[in-house]
């Protein structure tokens, strides 16, 4: 974590330096500097002791231990993800940090409620002792909704009592995303706790306004609540803003919102903006990096270059009250990202806490963290034997079904009413139709709890694919062309203590084994990206025409808080009314 000054000879030391009676330890000479509160270009050299920028000498007075020349290049402040799920990228924090600091992410808000849904408590504390490890400063939120609803099964409850030991933990700032809306609004007293928990200790309390109207968020605003990454509309941008809320502009994996928001944003509002991935997987976080990639999307669609880097440095700095991150001045912490390619954010250099830990994308130490794990995180998958009978999704009356209507590259769904292939009573996919079967199946417990439902718009050709990430439980979820693929993918999940799975006519033809609580790997991040190469090249072979995240939008389906249907392992949820439905439905076809 950063540099802090906790007593008065560190006071002393930083007033000597700054005043130049003591030599700095580096100097980046005749850098083009991004001053993010103007909105500017400066030329200066940045000066840097203890971590800390000492000054930004445009008069070539001080000295260092080391010196190096930026010949004019553009030099940014580190950039900061304001919300991401760590374990979507399947990586524990310190191999995260080691790929995204080459790509500028010096800090990023995490809220870590998959492992925490997984393993309650030592989930939680797994991931904090990790993070002490990572080169990159990671801060936490802690989670407001384990289970996500009631009316599913996750492997932990996380009651106001059993969060209260961690928030003063430095690395915490406050309660993450709160997801559970019909809780807030009805006032219920085990989520009031919780966000008063937070607000007793001075720290923030993040949103989750999927599909709310301007009289819920009222609502969202009278308890506390501060930020929403949720929005997919320009107008529901600006009705957050209207209200006070921080708008998190999402780009990630599954839901890219970005260009549909950046017209809500303009110079008046700007501030309240910031910029976060919410959850990005391994293969594009290394291809793409994360912030840096959101910043240069925006800069392609037209936003301003400094205002766009304001949005990924200092509004989320601000927003999450950080209050010596995200600039390049004096007194900030000396995370600075010099650039080869502005427009392009193409990164040359990456320095954190004034230390170069990157060059042209590649780590100057790669560190390897040996990591204690309980035997219970490492054992978490616990599926029962399942059969075909289980999978059976029976129909007494005609044909007509409550279907999910998936939206590629997004993590709302439509509600379909489709005429689906009923024979003896029983669905039949149909390959044709794209009306493929869907399961998710408790795997923490071994409760034999089993929801079943009907896809549309995954588009297999054959086999099945499988996964234990599951937001946000993460129990087993499971789609598929045929009951035989279906039970050989949960198998196989079992055997490897959860991951990702692709199957075709009986056989395993894609995996990578995810031991960590089912959601993470132990393998370094060069394996694990070979083997999610190995497993999209699997699912090409089932899917020749994919052209999105299948294994992002597949565990979505199952969060019963982001409209319109879902699947539990209770059953089909409509998340508009709030209620379960029967796969089975009674009105006309679409």
């Amino acid at each position: 974590m950063g540099i802090v000054v906790t007593n008065n000879k560190s006071i002393e030391r930083f007033i000597h330096l700054s005043q130049n009676r003591i030599e700095a330890d580096f100097i980046l000479k005749n850098a083009l500097v991004a001053d993010v509160f103007s909105l500017c270009w400066r030329k200066a050299n940045i000066v840097v002791a203890d971590g800390k920028i000492i000054a930004l000498d445009e008069k070539d007075e001080f000295t260092a231990k080391v010196v190096e020349d930026a010949n004019g290049r553009y030099v940014i402040p580190g950039l900061i993800d304001a919300h991401i799920h760590i374990e979507s990228s399947m990586l524990p924090p310190t191999q995260f940090s080691q790929i995204l600091l080459p790509h500028g992410v010096t800090s990023v808000i995490t809220d870590p409620h998959e492992i925490v849904n997984v393993s309650g408590s030592k989930g939680m504390e797994f991931m904090l002792d990790h993070a002490k490890n990572a080169t990159m400063d990671i801060y936490f939120m802690l989670p407001s909704s384990v289970p996500c609803t009631s009316f599913e099964h996750a492997g932990a409850v996380m009651k106001a009592k059993d969060l209260a030991p961690f928030i003063q933990n430095e690395q915490v700032l406050g309660l993450a995303e709160v997801m559970d809306f019909p809780a807030v609004l009805g006032a219920d007293s085990d989520m009031l706790d919780k966000i008063a928990l937070a607000q007793n200790a001075n720290k923030m309390v993040d949103g989750h306004g999927a599909g709310l109207s301007r009289y819920q968020l009222r609502g969202y605003r009278a308890a506390g609540i501060r930020t929403d990454h949720e929005c997919v509309t320009a107008e529901e941008a600006r009705e957050r803003v209207k209200q006070g809320l921080y708008v998190l502009i999402r780009e990630g994996s599954a839901a890219k919102n970005l260009v549909d928001l950046l017209p809500a944003v303009t110079s008046a509002n700007a501030r309240r903006f910031a910029f976060c991935t919410d959850d990005k997987h391994l293969d594009e976080l290394i291809e793409e990096g994360s912030i840096n990639y959101a910043v240069s999307l925006a800069i392609q669609h037209g936003m301003n270059p400094l205002q766009a880097i304001q949005l990924a440095t200092l509004n989320a700095a601000e927003c999450y009250r950080l209050v010596d991150k995200g600039a390049i001045a004096e007194g900030y912490t000396a995370d600075f990202i010099m650039l080869e390619d502005l427009h392009k954010m193409k990164i040359s250099s990456v320095w954190k806490d004034g230390v170069k830990v990157s060059e042209n994308g590649k780590m100057l130490q790669n560190e390897t963290i040996s990591m204690n794990i309980d035997e219970t995180i490492l054992n978490s998958v616990h599926l029962p034997n399942i059969t075909a009978s289980d999978l059976a999704i029976p129909f007494k009356e005609g044909n007509r079904a409550n279907v999910i209507g998936i939206m590629p590259n997004q993590l709302i769904t439509k509600h379909l009413i489709k005429e689906v292939d009923v024979r003896n009573g029983v669905f039949v996919p149909s390959i044709e139709d794209d009306l493929l079967k869907l399961a998710v199946v408790e795997r923490h417990h071994s409760r034999g709890t089993i929801g079943l439902g009907i896809v549309h718009g995954f588009g297999l050709k054959k086999g099945a694919v499988a996964t234990t990430i599951a937001h946000d439980s993460h129990n087993a979820i499971v789609v598929g062309t045929n009951d035989a693929d279906m039970i050989v993918a949960l198998n196989a999940l079992q055997e490897m203590q959860g991951g990702l799975v692709v199957v075709n006519e009986g056989k395993v033809i894609g995996s990578l084994a995810l031991p960590i609580a089912g959601i993470m790997t132990t393998l370094d991040a060069s394996e694990a990206e070979e083997k999610v190469k190995e497993t999209h090249a699997a699912l090409h072979r089932i899917h020749p025409d994919l052209n999105f995240h299948l294994f992002l939008t597949l565990s979505f389906l199952s969060l019963p808080v982001i409209p319109e249907l879902k699947l539990t392992d209770t059953g089909l949820f409509d998340v508009q009314h709030f209620k379960h439905l029967p796969i089975e439905a009674v009105g006309s076809s679409d």
